[in-house]
Formats: structure tokens, sequence, C-alpha cells
């Protein structure tokens, strides 16, 4: 008989802060934030939680799953310190996703509720805001099969041209707004509202745990893309006489 499997999933790559519960791919216990500045505060209570209703219903966490990254450098390192914490502490494995991957899952679990005007997207371009005109991007199928790798990209006129000059993209994340009014194609396709968040990481914490696809608990690092650059208020810059 197949072996019960619970997961343990945390994602603070954005402004969300979210954990989930999962026994056999479905969510049991689920919190969620969207105040942006909570992460710190909430996400050891909303870990606590978890791990009692864990222990309430007879459940043995098997193992932890986190978001990646790229994304908030301070959100993806409240995120991991958790989980590896959650790992140490339990002596259970850790699973690391691709936030990217994580907001494509998150698009397709609303896709049944969203109109394309007929049309059906053959490619997933999630964009994660990396200020300016830069965005943390990938490009995925509908399967959630990489057609393009995780990278940090200056959105242009001709970006995506060569897939958006094949068939339709669909863009979504807080970094597919402020590209709306630069990639102009018939087939580029916006959709609000989609945010990467702990219940959408289930199916691709699962397919990692059944595949073994662990990471060191010890030496994960998250997936900045590029550094971390820290800016100094202004009225604490000191200047010259």
């Amino acid at each position: 008989m197949k072996k019960m499997v619970c997961l343990l999933l945390i994602d603070t790559s954005t402004k969300v802060c979210s954990l989930a519960l999962s026994v056999d791919g479905k969510p049991v216990f689920v919190r969620v934030s969207l105040d942006e500045a909570s992460h710190a505060s909430l996400l050891g209570v909303f870990a606590w939680e978890a791990v009692e209703y864990a222990r309430t219903n007879h459940l043995k966490i098997d193992a932890v799953a986190v978001s990646a990254g790229p994304g908030s450098y301070t959100g993806l390192r409240i995120g991991i310190s958790e989980a590896k914490g959650l790992c140490y502490g339990l002596g259970i494995p850790l699973i690391a996703v691709p936030t990217p991957k994580i907001l494509a899952s998150a698009y397709l679990a609303l896709a049944s509720n969203v109109s394309l005007g007929g049309q059906e997207a053959r490619f997933l371009c999630p964009m994660i805001d990396a200020r300016r005109m830069e965005v943390y991007t990938a490009l995925y199928d509908s399967g959630l099969n990489e057609i393009h790798p995780v990278q940090s990209e200056i959105i242009v006129e001709d970006s995506y041209k060569e897939y958006l000059d094949e068939d339709v993209v669909v863009f979504f994340g807080d970094g597919s707004d402020k590209c709306r009014m630069i990639l102009q194609s018939p087939n580029a396709l916006f959709v609000k509202n989609v945010y990467p968040h702990a219940k959408a990481m289930i199916r691709l914490a699962e397919k990692a745990f059944e595949k073994c696809e662990f990471v060191d608990v010890a030496y994960f690092e998250p997936f900045y893309l590029k550094e971390f650059q820290a800016t100094v208020a202004k009225n604490k810059v000191l200047t010259s006489l």
C-alpha cells in the first residue's frame, strides 16, 4: 500500500507570506498573509500552528518544501531559514521549488476561471518584479515543462517576440503590470492577481519528493539571480561640508 505523504510548504518570496500542510496532494492546513512587513513575525507562528495541527491529527511530516527564488531578498532569507530550522528540528529533508514555477502553478489553479477570449495559452510567463523595467521570469508550457530557464530580464518591445509570433503567451505576477504597455502583441494576454503561494507548491513538491529530489539542508542558499543592493534613506546620507 502506498505510504501517505505529508508535506509542509513555505513561500515568502514576494509580499505574500504563506504556509500550507498537505496530505497526499490535498491541503489540510493553510495560512496566508498579504502584509508585506509581516513575514518575520508571522511565519514562525504559522509553522508552530502547522506542526501542532500535524501532531493533533497524528500526521508525520515527511519533508519541508520552500520557495527557492528568485524574489525578495529578505523574504527568501526568512522562508528558507524557517524551512531549515524545521528540517533540523524534525529530522526531515528539504525540497526547493523555483518561485516562477510556483507562480505558474498558481496561475493554472485559477485558469479555469480566467477568460482568454476563446484562446488557449500555449506559453505561460510568470513575472516577479525586480525593480525598474527588470523582472525575474521564465517560460513554461501548460504542463509546466520549462521552455526557457529562470532569468533576470529587462523588458523591451521585442521581448518574447519569437513566442508571441507563434502563439498566445499569458503574462502574470507582480512584474507583469509594468510590461503591459510595452508588449503590444495581440497574442500577449495579461492576467492580474496571480501570486506565488504555498498551496500552489503542493503538486510540484510531491513530484520532487517522489523522485527524492532534496537539497542539502546545511548548504542550500536562495536563488537570488542578482546581488542584494542595500539602499540608504536620503536623510541618513552624510555630506561633506
